[in-house]
């Protein structure tokens, strides 16, 4: 597919409001590509033809593509087609080269604006899901709803978190005539309310008594996830963290998940972290799914079946916990050899004999072990003791990039070998 597409961001103003270069593009093209809104804000008088998005959109779009290969063809879009827009699509499609982005003032832009919000202290929230991973007192977010009801499900997770007291203002029509402002308290936002259609969410979060920020950092209470003891606590659960070093765009297997906690707070640790949970057993696959919904990551993938077998044809990973099932023979071998180079593989063991096979793996690929004995203060009649849980060994190993290094040294002889012969030295 050859197909070439310049990409106009139009604002609430419509037509009126495009500067020369958008309406040239517009004016100059074959095919417009756009939501039936956009297509009505271009004059009668402009004779391209008119293509609504088909639906679904990603899918159906490159056949709407083939169809006009070779013709002019400009795709209608809302403000800045980059932020959480149809652009990003279309490069994902056609790649940069056949893509040009002509773009209006964003309704992000307009609603920071309007609230005198500056950009560094606002985060975008482009799914509403992750609200709750956001939450902090005196944090400003801008939230990009989905529709009308989506005031009403971020009023109940500000309430549910302690945050009722926070004010959301909803900022409907932006850049156009019939522009509006509405604001409330979360708690009293009415049972059932919607916004209008079109409208970004303002909220200023302030914390009630009740209120729990969760934060940033690894190691989340343990009572934060639903489980049923086949958890990774708390002061484990941030060393293998720290361990498994998070970083934007990365991909975790969490092997053995059970309650799904380290592949939660791994993609807490930045919104483009990935996570695939692997759990066997039914029920806590699912409980893994409701925690990620709850905490904030519901676009964690989780893959019922036993590992290894479960793990074959998943995309390769950057790092690899694994929590359970460490004796399953092979396990440990498959996740190292799918470890991209530089990754990391971090597993526990409670069992001797789990124990044993993290000895033997750190022989053979090399790392480090250590032994975790926690304690925590409990009553003892009317005294406070200290309570003992079971040692946990940790094994840590980060994957060479021995074969790449080797590769390149041997390049580097034969450029050598060839510049003595040549007499091409520097």
């Amino acid at each position: 597919m050859n197909a070439q597409v310049v990409v106009v961001g139009i604002g609430g103003d419509g037509w009126a409001g495009l500067d020369e270069m958008r309406r040239s593009a517009v004016l100059g093209a074959d095919v417009l590509l756009g939501g039936e809104r956009h297509l009505a804000m271009v004059p009668a008088e402009v004779t391209a033809e008119r293509e609504p998005w088909p639906r679904p959109m990603r899918s159906g779009l490159s056949e709407v593509l083939e169809r006009y290969d070779g013709r002019s063809i400009v795709a209608l879009a809302s403000g800045d087609p980059l932020v959480a827009g149809v652009a990003t699509t279309l490069l994902d499609l056609l790649g940069s080269d056949s893509v040009e982005v002509l773009p209006a003032v964003s309704s992000v832009a307009l609603a920071r604006a309007r609230m005198r919000w500056p950009a560094e202290t606002v985060a975008v929230l482009r799914d509403h899901r992750v609200l709750v991973r956001e939450l902090a007192p005196g944090r400003r977010l801008l939230v990009l709803s989905a529709d009308r009801r989506t005031p009403g499900h971020v009023a109940g997770v500000l309430a549910a978190a302690g945050f009722g007291r926070s004010t959301m203002t909803v900022l409907s029509e932006l850049g156009s005539p019939a522009e509006a402002r509405t604001s409330c308290l979360a708690d009293e936002w009415p049972a059932g309310g919607e916004a209008p259609q079109l409208h970004v969410l303002a909220v200023e979060c302030v914390a009630g008594p009740a209120a729990r920020p969760l934060g940033f950092v690894p190691g989340l209470p343990d009572d934060a996830f639903e489980n049923d003891g086949q958890l990774t606590r708390r002061d484990l659960r941030a060393s293998a963290l720290s361990r498994l070093a998070p970083a934007p765009g990365e991909l975790l297997w969490d092997v053995g998940a059970g309650a799904g906690a380290v592949g939660i707070e791994w993609m807490r640790a930045h919104p483009s972290c990935r996570t695939i949970a692997v759990e066997a057993d039914l029920e806590r696959a699912a409980r893994v799914g409701r925690n990620a919904e709850r905490l904030g990551v519901p676009s964690l993938e989780v893959v019922r079946g036993r590992a290894p077998q479960a793990l074959e044809g998943l995309p390769q990973p950057d790092a690899v916990f694994v929590g359970g099932g460490g004796t399953a023979p092979g396990l440990l071998r498959q996740c190292w050899e799918a470890l991209r180079p530089g990754g990391r593989l971090v597993a526990h063991a409670v069992t001797i004999e789990t124990e044993r096979v993290l000895i033997d793996a750190r022989a053979e690929f090399g790392g480090e072990l250590a032994r975790f004995h926690v304690e925590h203060a409990d009553s003892i009649g009317t005294f406070t003791g200290w309570a003992p849980a079971r040692a946990v060994v940790q094994w840590c190993a980060i994957k060479p990039f021995a074969a790449v290094a080797d590769s390149a040294a041997a390049a580097d002889s034969a450029d050598a070998a060839d510049s003595w012969e040549t007499g091409e030295t520097s």
